[in-house]
């Protein structure tokens, strides 16, 4: 077997209900629903995410509502109303790869920028690229650029359990990861606390991809 590198290996322990919508639009797998736990795994190279399906829903009852394979890199992510199962999964495909949890990336977060005050003009620029939440002008917008991908819907998750935002965008494949989110001032803030505390939480081995904010 070629050498997997494993970027993304993160526990959801419970979706929340606009995260869980936004997969549901974009997923073209399994849909989860509100309070599913789940997974996310991403590897390199992105072909290997296929055998790695294959050994999450051959050993478990768990489902598989996304799975992006490009060249490089390779997403899946799992759901099962069981946060059991879900971990059973992920034990699974870390015994197939012969790693530890601990060979995952740390992520990295390499932009975290909020913006006040958003014009009529750039909401509508938001807009025709997102896929959640509509962007309404004069609200504020948290920016977030995260390495690897995958851990962009972790913060995701978290943002949502710790203030009443509105999730407008989550790209969680490819070469980095990108979350966007608006709301009063007040509430981007928290949100933002609550992911940086959450992500920063996550250990790995070293990522070289280089210093954001901390």
């Amino acid at each position: 077997m070629a050498k997997v590198d494993l970027r993304t290996f993160v526990f959801i322990d419970s979706l929340q209900p606009q995260l869980t919508s936004y997969i549901c639009t974009i997923a073209r797998g399994y849909l989860p629903i509100t309070r599913d736990a789940a997974m996310i795994i991403e590897v390199a190279p992105g072909i290997a995410i296929n055998r790695i399906t294959d050994i999450a829903v051959k050993k478990t009852d768990v489902r598989p509502a996304i799975q992006f394979v490009e060249r490089a890199y390779g997403t899946l992510e799992i759901h099962h109303t069981s946060q059991a199962e879900v971990q059973e999964a992920g034990k699974g495909v870390l015994t197939h790869l012969e790693l530890r949890e601990a060979d995952r990336l740390k992520p990295a977060i390499m932009t975290s920028e909020i913006i006040t005050q958003i014009s009529d003009y750039q909401a509508m620029l938001i807009n025709r690229v997102r896929f959640g939440n509509m962007f309404l002008a004069g609200k504020t917008l948290y920016i977030m650029e995260i390495h690897p991908a995958g851990y962009a819907a972790f913060a995701a998750n978290e943002a949502e359990k710790a203030s009443p935002i509105e999730l407008v965008d989550v790209q969680f494949s490819g070469a980095f990861g990108r979350l966007y989110l608006s709301g009063s001032e007040a509430e981007i803030e928290e949100a933002a606390k609550a992911v940086h505390k959450a992500v920063g939480g996550i250990e790995g081995r070293e990522n070289k991809a280089g210093g954001g904010p901390t």
